[in-house]
């Protein structure tokens, strides 16, 4: 190994990579915007009138596309398809391992007489058939039950990759029960759809016939020279670094965030953005992240199904290009110990057709009242499924990334800035029944009127919150990096759609007691206020007065994954699920045992990798440079003599010792760590197997690191076989 880092080092400052990756900009890159995406505009071009009013259809209320309207649809997207030089079409979907699937089939299709034709029909554009027993499934599909369908999702773009046409789609299994994240994300899309606009029509705008939840996402990731990524077995087959002594070095002078980025980086980065423009994914900020090889892109906020699927057609691009360009992408939230980690922020909000955000104040006092109803509920929501919404974002990679100092902690607070809460405060007096004129006044002009101005000024953000009002939107800031957004998106969506449900019924309540429409939503918003104000939370998230504070307010601080996932089922949230049709109780304990087999299988991953590098890789290297030292006390001793080479000797001899314990503590640990890995591979119980990782095999992994790094710093560098982190870090 050692031989192949040098080889990658020595070969890294004669490549010329301003020339060798050296990538033009259009003039425009509007000009490239959605070029490969069958688009509207397309779709006008090539559907016939009946055919496009029918997809936009689909697309905006959800109605069902004829067969004979598939049949066109079908023959249009081919023939665009194939005036690009498409060759193949796949069902693009979104399987519960996280990536992306795809199943090429060929337009061609052989005829008599020895001919071919290209042929795609409606029947082949609505559905095929993957085998669903290959994917994730809880238990759902028996191995022999191979079945299972992946069918078109027409409000998310169908695009070209390379020759391929992709269909975005669902994936469900034989019997209809859900295997993928987008069939329950546009179930909950439709629940806070139908939700939201029965509040706006009701108290606040009856031309608002649609709510459409929207999603601007951020994602960070690390850059490595791919030479230096292949030196590393723990990178290649576990995407982060399982040992590595800090550098002199590392992020501690604070020049690496928003500086200028490398020209080996640029390059990377506008031939990524030049692709993201042809798919129609909106990029829009590039820049440096905190830590070194650390950056971040974000694009305009889309509607929530679009942005997540462009999330994660981004992360498999990203890995293309970057291949191009020499690097390997790391989107693991903690590569690197003692540097920052990688998340993705997930800025939410609730858009109407009528072009209104309802997370944004008005210029009167009934759209304040809007924002207002909207604002107090999503904290409502927030508050009452604190513990879903963790659950949502939990993995063995976050976890190592949660509650350090780049990420919120594992508790569950929301930041809404001092002004806010205020108002919120003021809110919390509103008279109990009828107001009088005077309050109502006081309330419009001084409370509900200043919210715009308020707002203006309200523009710090707390890093440490996990869920924080930004302006005009809420920022879950405690997603992963690698994280597929439709989980965390199902959630937030789906907890929203419930508790405005509940907002409506007890408004109206009022309302049929005699009270005024106003006059109700302030009694309600009253009560809510007093609930949800122990999630409310201004100061510093990584104290520990903040966790013993979150703890007599009755918050959970679920530090890791298997906490999190045992509280997932809890009758409450399964009856969420099932009352809005998101997930019947058998889907979603299923999902629960993949994330709980998924955690351990990453451990067990892990815990493998550790064994094999610091047996095969750290010890022969350690103890060949003790070799070395044996050999040079020994001369020592022969040109000395026994009394005086003790002397001349004597930190070549405590060396010797310090290798030699380092050794054994290693050989220890991997025994250990073997040994405790098998014992909870043999546990049947998925949560119970869970907590044998996390709690016996997982803390094992730093007693071999903390005497492999301490060897690091003792063996010769042109033994040590690992790539070093100040080469993996700053090496551009």
């Amino acid at each position: 190994m050692s031989t192949l880092r040098f080889k990658a080092l020595s070969e890294l400052p004669f490549r010329n990579y301003r020339k060798d990756n050296f990538v033009e900009i259009p003039v425009k890159l509007s000009e490239l915007f959605c070029s490969n995406v069958f688009s509207e505009s397309t779709m006008r071009e090539y559907l016939t009138k009946e055919a496009f009013s029918s997809i936009m259809d689909a697309i905006k209320k959800g109605t069902k596309i004829q067969r004979h309207i598939a049949d066109q649809v079908a023959v249009a997207m081919k023939d665009w398809a194939m005036s690009k030089g498409v060759t193949h079409y796949t069902h693009w979907f979104q399987p519960l391992t996280g990536s992306t699937a795809e199943k090429h089939d060929s337009f061609f299709t052989p005829i008599e007489g020895d001919r071919g034709i290209e042929r795609f029909s409606g029947g082949m554009l609505i559905q095929q058939e993957p085998d669903a027993s290959s994917f994730p499934n809880g238990g759902i599909r028996n191995t022999f039950e191979a079945r299972g369908y992946t069918a078109w999702d027409p409000s998310s773009p169908a695009f070209i990759i390379d020759t391929t046409l992709c269909i975005p789609s669902i994936f469900i299994s034989y019997t209809g029960e859900t295997l993928d994240y987008k069939a329950p994300l546009l179930r909950a899309l439709n629940a806070v759809d139908e939700a939201a606009t029965e509040v706006c029509k009701a108290y606040f705008d009856k031309n608002v016939t649609k709510v459409t939840p929207t999603l601007g996402w951020e994602q960070e990731y690390f850059l490595v020279d791919s030479a230096l990524y292949i030196s590393r077995p723990d990178l290649v087959l576990t995407g982060k670094t399982l040992l590595g002594h800090a550098p002199a070095k590392g992020q501690q002078l604070e020049d690496h965030y928003f500086g200028s980025i490398p020209t080996r980086v640029m390059n990377f980065m506008k031939a990524l953005e030049i692709e993201c423009m042809k798919l129609g994914i909106p990029v829009t900020t590039r820049h440096n992240e905190v830590a070194p090889n650390q950056f971040e892109l974000a694009p305009m906020f889309e509607e929530v199904n679009v942005a997540v699927d462009h999330n994660s057609l981004l992360m498999d691009v990203m890995g293309r290009i970057a291949h191009k360009h020499h690097f390997h992408i790391l989107f693991h939230e903690k590569p690197f110990a003692g540097v920052n980690g990688s998340g993705k922020h997930n800025n939410w909000s609730l858009a109407t057709d009528t072009g209104e955000n309802l997370l944004s104040p008005g210029k009167n006092p009934k759209k304040n009242l809007q924002f207002l109803t909207f604002f107090v509920n999503t904290l409502k929501a927030v508050h009452d499924y604190s513990d879903l919404l963790r659950a949502s974002i939990a993995s063995a990679s976050n976890d190592h990334r949660l509650g350090a100092n780049e990420a919120p902690p594992a508790i569950i607070s929301a930041f809404i800035g001092s002004q806010l809460f205020t108002v919120l405060e003021e809110l919390e007096k509103v008279t109990d029944g009828k107001l009088s004129p005077e309050e109502k006044t006081v309330l419009k002009l001084n409370v509900v009127g200043k919210i715009p101005e308020i707002l203006l000024d309200n523009t710090d953000r707390n890093r440490t919150s996990p869920f924080a009002f930004t302006g005009n939107k809420f920022e879950i800031r405690a997603v992963g990096s690698s994280a597929n957004c439709g989980e965390p998106m199902t959630v937030m969506n789906a907890i929203t759609a419930k508790q405005l449900k509940i907002f409506k019924q007890e408004v109206d309540a009022l309302i049929g007691k005699g009270l005024k429409k106003d006059e109700a939503i302030f009694n309600i918003l009253r009560e809510y206020i007093k609930q949800l104000k122990n999630i409310l939370f201004e100061g510093d998230g990584y104290s520990q007065e903040w966790e013993e504070e979150a703890q007599k307010r009755g918050l959970n601080n679920l530090k890791t994954t298997p906490e999190a996932l045992k509280n997932e089922l809890n009758k409450k949230y399964t009856d969420l699920f099932e009352e809005l049709s998101i997930f019947s109780q058998r889907e979603f304990a299923a999902r629960n045992e993949i994330k709980l087999e998924k955690y351990s299988t990453v451990i067990d991953i892990e815990a493998r990798v550790l064994a094999d590098i610091a047996r095969n890789h750290i010890i022969p290297a350690a103890l060949k440079y003790q070799n070395r030292l044996i050999e040079n006390v020994k001369g020592l001793k022969e040109i000395f003599g026994e009394q005086e080479y003790k002397d001349t000797a004597a930190e070549q001899i405590s060396l010797i010792s310090q290798i030699s314990k380092n050794v054994a503590a290693i050989k220890v640990g991997v025994d250990q760590l073997l040994a405790a890995k098998e014992k909870a591979k043999n546990i049947s119980d998925k949560s119970l197997q869970a907590d044998d990782y996390c709690y016996k095999v997982k803390p094992l992994f730093e007693v071999i690191r903390e005497a492999s790094d301490a060897l690091e710093m003792m063996v010769d560098d042109e033994l040590w076989p690992l790539t070093k982190y100040r080469e993996l870090l700053f090496t551009r």
